[in-house]
């Protein structure tokens, strides 16, 4: 390895880098746009569920149990109905997604102590969302008809038992269970703290393999292979000092997410930054290494495009656990996600994020990666000739 050839050739690459505008693009500016794109747009996140109701009572209580719906931040009145057909034309129009219909007689059969069904109609067109929002339903309906049966109680006891949260309540319906939820590692519960991490792993795989699978196939295509193959370059020093600027393309990238999500979107990095930044660089290093092996066996910039985005970019957005998890998935699919290299970058990114994991945990996705590289940078090597076919 001659340290002054991979320097010429490097410096030769960067050089081509920084006067193509769309290299330039393709290498910074479509990340970010991708960064900013996601990062707002997409969140797992279920508020603000378009809400109708049709109160048949129209009387204080029932207003009362609106207003639990209406004054929480899960959901947001949109519709007053007075039929099934109006509910059903603001369905058909996705003006609500959950209607709540009031029986005329809800006070009367809560005065009495009994069951008063409260109908829940939801649009099932968008199943998963509905899922969430009847759960939402369900617990504002719950702690609506505990705080009923307590003033119950208050009004027939002489001695109104605890407040909720005291321990166990005696007397009228026996003990009450209460459950104190503590969630862990995202306490907000905030999709975008489990997103951007997992989306910093698909921008740089994006960048990485797209940008170096055009490289070596844009020499063969314009016809300057033909100049490097009759220098003395050996092949390990022809893909080197094609990498480089890639490579530092990558590392910029890197630096821009972290701080658009530290100082834009306010993801915690509660990890290493020093342990963070090594296994990135692993990674990048393997994803640049693959998007030159593309383009050493296709030798088109077209056919390398389209096989890095199907072996690349589609894998790294459904198949590495970034939005669908794995554990969900069929088992012979899962055992294909163990072969890509997003997948053990997404667990790296949200074990340093969330959790402030350290290398006793993940050893594992780190080894892979360095396995990974090597093998596939070998491939390369032993894959490009120097000769012209």
């Amino acid at each position: 390895m001659n340290p002054r050839r991979l320097k010429a050739v490097a410096k030769k690459e960067f050089l081509h880098v920084l006067r193509d505008p769309r290299s330039l693009m393709m290498g910074i500016g479509i990340p970010m746009l991708l960064l900013f794109l996601f990062g707002y747009a997409l969140t797992l996140d279920v508020d603000r569920v378009p809400l109708a109701v049709w109160d048949q009572a129209g009387t204080a209580q029932s207003r009362e149990f609106v207003s639990r719906f209406t004054g929480s931040r899960y959901f947001e009145l949109r519709e007053r109905a007075d039929s099934y057909r109006s509910i059903e034309q603001a369905m058909d129009d996705r003006r609500v997604l959950i209607a709540l219909v009031i029986p005329p007689d809800f006070d009367r059969k809560l005065a009495k102590g009994e069951a008063a069904p409260v109908q829940t109609i939801l649009d099932g067109s968008d199943p998963n969302t509905a899922t969430i929002a009847l759960g939402y339903a369900e617990a504002t309906a719950a702690t609506f008809s505990r705080d009923v049966a307590l003033k119950q109680m208050r009004r027939t006891t002489p001695h109104p038992p605890p407040e909720p949260g005291g321990g166990a309540r005696q007397g009228g319906g026996g003990p009450t269970l209460e459950l104190k939820p503590r969630v862990w590692f995202n306490t907000d519960m905030v999709s975008r703290n489990f997103i951007f991490p997992g989306l910093i792993a698909v921008v740089m795989m994006i960048m990485a393999a797209i940008l170096t699978s055009l490289s070596m196939a844009r020499e063969w295509e314009t016809g300057t292979m033909e100049q490097l193959v009759a220098t003395p370059l050996t092949g390990g020093e022809l893909i080197l000092g094609k990498l480089a600027p890639y490579f530092a393309i990558g590392v910029l990238d890197l630096l821009l997410c972290i701080g658009v999500g530290e100082f834009v979107f306010d993801v915690p990095l509660r990890g290493s930054l020093w342990l963070l930044t090594p296994l990135a660089l692993i990674f990048l290093f393997s994803a640049l290494a693959f998007g030159m092996l593309i383009s050493i066996i296709t030798k088109s910039q077209l056919l390398a495009s389209q096989l890095a985005i199907i072996t690349t970019v589609l894998p790294s957005f459904l198949l590495s656990g970034f939005i669908f998890p794995i554990e969900n998935m069929p088992l012979p699919i899962q055992t294909v996600t163990r072969i890509v290299t997003g997948r053990y970058f997404v667990t790296i990114l949200r074990g340093i994020y969330l959790k402030d994991v350290g290398l006793a945990v993940l050893w594992p996705q780190a080894l892979f990666l360095v396995i990974f590289g090597v093998v596939v940078m070998t491939a390369a090597v032993r894959k490009f000739r120097k000769k012209v076919e």
